[in-house]
């Protein structure tokens, strides 16, 4: 009967978004009223919005880039979407509190912060399939992650007690869990996973920690509540959204230090999105029910959207890379082979 309802639900997300396809969109998360609202980005004009889940926070593409993941947070599934026009393809049920999702860089593993259960939550990732393999439980608010390089090892911050925890993924187990700073949000590894950077959304700064010692080894001050990342895509600089300063803060991740502010910007900026030339950012608006457009050349804000409420993640599938760490997909796929 359940899977008689998700297939009906299905069939009428994907007529309902029909109307709404175009090309290459920009798919925004209005976590608040529980939809999500589609910009076609060459005109930065809303083209329509349909319902999903509830509480959708994050999306990302699936490995192959076939497919555009929606975690619907309270909802307890996953959206599947066509990551070009936005329109509704498909949906996993039954994968609970998917707060925060992502992918090893090898494409073995599935990882799912669940935020209100107090766990991570490990699936085995096979051609389309996601089969659990450990629930990890980790007090208290799994919020953010990232990856090494080798897809050996996860980062997540535990928000509730101002922690970061690894996590070995083959084995499935906790490695070390230390203090950071006031409520550690997003986390980023800079190239050769050097060093891991935590934002702290309950402060004013990134943090930067030495994975090898656990130790802390600079705080870079931002602007109030540091919260997430975004490469620039130049193997250098790192974006750090500040939500409570409503500025953007660019970071320098071999000196360690902040190099620039972005400034101008509507309440509550949060996750972010850089065009494939490197030129447009795009970043959601968390307390203003909108999203902007940046000019990186002048770091202007040069546009506002009008969306729904909340608006969380962001993404579009024409865009520039999202990691500076990682190797050439033909390195991973040749490693993958080799396994």
């Amino acid at each position: 009967m359940r899977k008689l309802v998700w297939m009906v639900a299905c069939f009428l997300l994907a007529h309902a978004g029909a109307a709404l396809a175009r090309d290459d969109v920009v798919v925004v998360l209005d976590s608040g009223d529980a939809r999500i609202t589609l910009i076609d980005q060459a005109t930065r004009q809303p083209i329509g919005s349909f319902a999903t889940g509830k509480e959708p926070h994050h999306l990302m593409a699936t490995p192959d880039n076939r497919d555009l993941i929606v975690a619907n947070a309270v909802g307890g599934d996953l959206l599947l979407l066509n990551p070009q026009t936005g329109k509704p393809i498909g949906s996993v049920p039954d994968i609970p509190d998917p707060y925060q999702i992502g992918f090893s860089p090898d494409h073995r593993w599935f990882v799912v912060n669940c935020l209100r259960l107090n766990r991570v939550d490990i699936y085995r990732y096979d051609q389309g399939r996601f089969l659990l393999a450990r629930r990890i439980a980790l007090k208290s608010l799994p919020s953010h992650m990232a990856f090494t390089a080798d897809s050996k090892t996860v980062y997540v911050s535990l928000q509730d007690t101002n922690s970061v925890a690894a996590i070995d993924l083959p084995t499935q187990t906790v490695l070390w869990t230390m203090k950071v700073g006031d409520t550690p949000a997003g986390v980023w590894l800079t190239p050769g996973d050097k060093t891991l950077l935590v934002a702290l959304t309950g402060s004013d700064a990134v943090v930067a920690v030495d994975p090898r010692t656990r130790t802390i080894v600079k705080r870079i001050v931002t602007g109030k509540a540091a919260h997430n990342f975004r490469s620039l895509a130049d193997g250098r600089h790192v974006l750090v959204s500040n939500r409570v300063s409503d500025t953007i803060s660019i970071l320098d991740m071999d000196t360690l230090t902040k190099v620039g502010d972005i400034t101008g910007l509507r309440p509550g900026p949060d996750d972010m999105e850089l065009s494939a030339d490197r030129r447009w950012l795009w970043v959601t608006f968390r307390f203003a029910r909108s999203v902007g457009v940046i000019d990186m050349r002048t770091r202007q804000l040069v546009d506002v959207i009008p969306v729904g409420k909340s608006p969380h993640g962001l993404y579009f599938y024409d865009r520039a890379p999202f990691y500076d760490n990682l190797p050439p997909l033909s390195t991973l796929a040749h490693t993958a082979a080799a396994r």
